[in-house]
Parts: C-alpha cells; sequence; structure tokens
C-alpha cells in the first residue's frame, strides 16, 4: 500500500492519508465503546442490586464479604460513571472499607496529552472516589505528591495518607523468539518500547535521530525501534516518518509485540530509549534495567524515580540535549559498558510479589 501511495501526487495523497487515519481513529473509538457497554451496563445493574456483584468463582458478594472486607480496585475504573456510587453502596449495605490504588493523574493536571473525553471522566472519577477511599496507594512518590497536591487544590478531604508502593519489572522470564523481528541484528539498534502518543515523545526521538544522522555516517548510527501500538494525537509525527521513508530505513515500528518478542527486543538492544514528558512510574525504564540495559531516559516526573543511578538523563524538551546525549554513548562505547556493569552489580529488580505484599500489609496493618 505505501508503494502504491508513493505513485499517488502529493495534493491528492496527502489528504486521502489525512482522511484514512482519521477513519482508522473513528473506527477505534466506536470499538472502545463497544466494548465499554458491557462493563458500564454491569457496573449501574450493580449499583442497583449486589446480586449483580460477584468474586472470580462466581459468587455473590453478600456471600463472601464481611464488615471490614476490604475492596481493593487497582485497575482503572474511572470509565465507570457511577464508581463512586457503587463503592458508597457496598460501604453501606455490607461494610465494605475501599483501597484505589492511582497509577497517575495525568487527566487531571497534564490534559493535552490525553484523548478529550478522557479527561472530564477521569476527573469525575477521582473528586467523587478519592474522598470515599481508606487506602490511596500510588506507583511512585511523585504521584503520591500529585495526589495530595491536586487533592488539597480540589478541596478533597483524604482520609488516609497516600502511601506509595513498589512497582515490580515484568517480564524477564519470558523467553525470547528464535529471531528479532526482520532487519535487526543484535547490539545494532536503540529501542523505545512505549504506545506510540504524544506524551511518550516518539517525537523528540525521530528528531534527535534526524541528527544523528546528518552529522555522523549512517554506519555509526544504530537503527531507532518503536515497539508498542499506534495510540493517539500522532498523526503528525506517522507523517514525518512516511515522507521520510521511515529516515531512510533507520526507523523500524513494531506493533503489537507479544512479551516474547519484546524479550528478545530487550535483550538484544545497544541501549533503551525513554524520553517520556510525564509518567506515573515509567515502567520502560524498569523493564530495561531489568535486562541489564542502559536508558538514557527523561529527567521528568517519576522517571529518575524508575531509573535512579543507572540511566542517563536528559531534558525531554530538549532535542539539542537529548542528541548530545545519544552521540555522547555512540561516540564513548565504555560508557555503555561502564553502566552496564553498575547495573549488573547494583540494580535489583522488584518483583511483583513484592507490589502485592506492600499492599496488602497496608491494608492489613489497620486492622
Amino acid at each position: 500500500m505505501r508503494a502504491w501511495a508513493g505513485r499517488i501526487p502529493d495534493d491528492l495523497r496527502l489528504p486521502l492519508g489525512d482522511a484514512v487515519r482519521a477513519q482508522i481513529a473513528a473506527f477505534r473509538s466506536i470499538m472502545r465503546a463497544l466494548r465499554a457497554m458491557p462493563r458500564a451496563v454491569s457496573a449501574r445493574k450493580a449499583v442497583e442490586s449486589p446480586i449483580g456483584i460477584i468474586d472470580a468463582a462466581g459468587r455473590d458478594l453478600r456471600d463472601v464479604a464481611r464488615p471490614g472486607d476490604v475492596l481493593a480496585v487497582l485497575g482503572s475504573p474511572w470509565s465507570h460513571s457511577n464508581y463512586a456510587d457503587l463503592v458508597s453502596h457496598l460501604g453501606q449495605t455490607l461494610g465494605l472499607k475501599f483501597a484505589l490504588l492511582v497509577y497517575d493523574l495525568i487527566p487531571a493536571i497534564r490534559p493535552e496529552y490525553c484523548a478529550r473525553q478522557t479527561v472530564p471522566a477521569f476527573i469525575k472519577f477521582m473528586q467523587k472516589c478519592l474522598p470515599l477511599a481508606d487506602f490511596v496507594f500510588s506507583i511512585s512518590k511523585a504521584t503520591a505528591h500529585d495526589v495530595r497536591h491536586w487533592a488539597k487544590q480540589e478541596r478533597i478531604a483524604l482520609r488516609c495518607p497516600v502511601c506509595p508502593v513498589p512497582i515490580g519489572a515484568g517480564f524477564t522470564h519470558a523467553e525470547p523468539t528464535a529471531t528479532l523481528p526482520e532487519g535487526l541484528m543484535p547490539g545494532g539498534y536503540a529501542l523505545f518500547v512505549s504506545t506510540v502518543e504524544a506524551r511518550k515523545n516518539h517525537l523528540l526521538a525521530f528528531r534527535a535521530w534526524r541528527r544523528l544522522l546528518e552529522d555522523l555516517p549512517p554506519a555509526k548510527v544504530p537503527t531507532l525501534v518503536f515497539a508498542g501500538r499506534i495510540g493517539w494525537m500522532v498523526s503528525d509525527l506517522l507523517q514525518q516518518i512516511e515522507n521520510s521513508h521511515n529516515l531512510g530505513g533507520k526507523l523500524v515500528l513494531v506493533s503489537n509485540a507479544d512479551d516474547a518478542t519484546l524479550a528478545a527486543l530487550y535483550r538484544s538492544a545497544r541501549f533503551t530509549l525513554f524520553p517520556s514528558l510525564y509518567e506515573g512510574w515509567g515502567l520502560p525504564v524498569s523493564e530495561s534495567l531489568a535486562f541489564g540495559k542502559v536508558c538514557l531516559a527523561s529527567n521528568s516526573s517519576s522517571v529518575p524515580e524508575a531509573g535512579g543511578p543507572f540511566c542517563l538523563y536528559h531534558d525531554p524538551d530538549s532535542v539539542t540535549e537529548a542528541a548530545k546525549l545519544y552521540r555522547q554513548v555512540l561516540d564513548d562505547p565504555e560508557m555503555l559498558s561502564a553502566l552496564e556493569r553498575r547495573i549488573a552489580s547494583g540494580y535489583q529488580p522488584i518483583a511483583w510479589t513484592a507490589t502485592a505484599q506492600a499492599i496488602y500489609e497496608t491494608i492489613l496493618s489497620d486492622r
């Protein structure tokens, strides 16, 4: 399709491309709505009658819950418009306490990076649910600070302190695939794992890589790999990638990679990138370190918490600073080797069981 499109004049191809991307975005929005509809209907029924609330074994919640038990919400239920009503109903009828894990407050404090419909739904959820929480957990100290600051700004009285919990680092147990995606060689690429969306700052990586290719022989510049599905607010970036012929073949997109493929990509990368503009934690940084790979990362929000002394940092708003750091590690391979040795000797990956244990122990200590 790309070859066919290349034969169409720009004044026709470009608007057609915009139209196709708009239709794809509309289709994805419709599919998200359809997927959410059963959950929304179930949640509404659950508020009307607790019979609709069941546990993993299919038992009515009234048969298993006891006063003082804790409903621990560790996912992202903010798409349910009446979730606060459900929580309040369970507290009043079953005597359940409520624990909430907050990943970030990005839709509330950095709405420019979010889909438009996400912002009001998220803010409404937090305004109504935070005051009901008997336990509030966060995935970083930075997020805990954001929750406290935003709650004060919104005049929300928190019932409890915000408790940061350690976050596990992924899937190093996954067996890598036999081969890397076509065209990639071990040590021949830099890896950026993330959904391709505006907040993750793929545009900075693209522009910095363009500078490297202008200043250095192509053979000295590793291939840049974006591993992640295409998200939102990136149509201009995708057009630039297409117009540049994927930076002359030096940029590869790997969409929807499974755990085995990601494990293979991490293990064979020369280093990784994570120039995100804002994060609740920065899981790709932890994953990179768990695989023993140095990450050249943003110095914003919680990312330095995730990377500690094992990463190299730059201002995510500065293409010049990022390109300078990227070139520095290309010109000085020993810098990478020294950091890899530091990771091997000093980095301790956190198991997901430790995350669960921290939440459990905090809840248990309140009894």
